[in-house]
């Protein structure tokens, strides 16, 4: 290899540069992140799953880790929102790779949703009302007993032993991937039937209601599909 280098000065030169291009490129390359300040629009790579329920004219469509301070600071806003306009909220898992209980946490949640939705989205709304107490897989486990517990729910030894609701967080995973998510929470307010954009990412909160507002101003007239392929 070193003889390699040795035949010209050109060939071992322009090596090296492809060698740092690459370097470069790939600490440029884009990974998921927990979001703190407002990022740029993120790409959306693949819209098909930005719609709203079928029968809806307006949704919140978010990607959440349970683990991510900004989505806890999200949560409450998105839920009053939803409970303000009466329109569906499709909550999916992102569970970034770093968080060592997210993950866990996501499932936990879809176990509840076999109970009732509303159990499983009440979990979610207490998990992120208690982020910062839970600090392990272990205190997750504790929480999660208590929240069982508290709401008359014997939760089983193993969640999951035959991993069917993991699955379903990889698939939600894999579908953000799809989308192009780069960041948690990413949010978008969608349209169905809509005059103008069939969605809006929601990078600044504070605009939440405005978007939800002009989204419903957009489809007033519209009429809703029963279905959607």
């Amino acid at each position: 290899m070193h003889s390699t280098f040795a035949q010209a000065s050109f060939p071992r030169r322009a090596t090296l540069l492809t060698a740092i291009a690459a370097v470069l490129a790939l600490s440029a390359a884009p990974a998921a992140r927990a979001q703190f300040n407002a990022p740029p629009t993120t790409p959306v790579h693949d819209p098909a799953a930005l719609k709203p329920p079928a029968g809806a004219r307006v949704a919140i469509i978010e990607f959440e880790d349970m683990e991510c301070p900004d989505c806890a600071n999200a949560n409450p806003v998105l839920k009053d929102a939803a409970a303000k306009y009466n329109i569906p909220w499709v909550r999916h898992d992102f569970p970034l790779p770093f968080h060592p209980w997210s993950f866990q946490a996501a499932v936990n949640a879809r176990w509840f949703d076999t109970k009732s939705k509303k159990l499983g989205d009440d979990y979610r709304d207490a998990v992120f009302a208690s982020q910062p107490s839970i600090t392990s897989l272990d205190v997750l486990r504790q929480f999660t007993e208590n929240f069982a517990k508290t709401h008359n729910v014997q939760l089983p030894f193993a969640i999951d032993p035959q991993g069917k609701l993991a699955a379903e967080v990889k698939a939600d995973y894999a579908l953000g991937q799809r989308i192009g998510i780069e960041h948690t929470p990413t949010i978008w307010v969608s349209t169905s039937n809509s005059k103008g954009a069939p969605f809006v990412e929601v990078v600044d909160r504070t605009k939440l209601f405005q978007l939800i507002d002009q989204a419903i101003a957009d489809t007033k007239s519209a009429s809703v599909k029963t279905a959607h392929k």
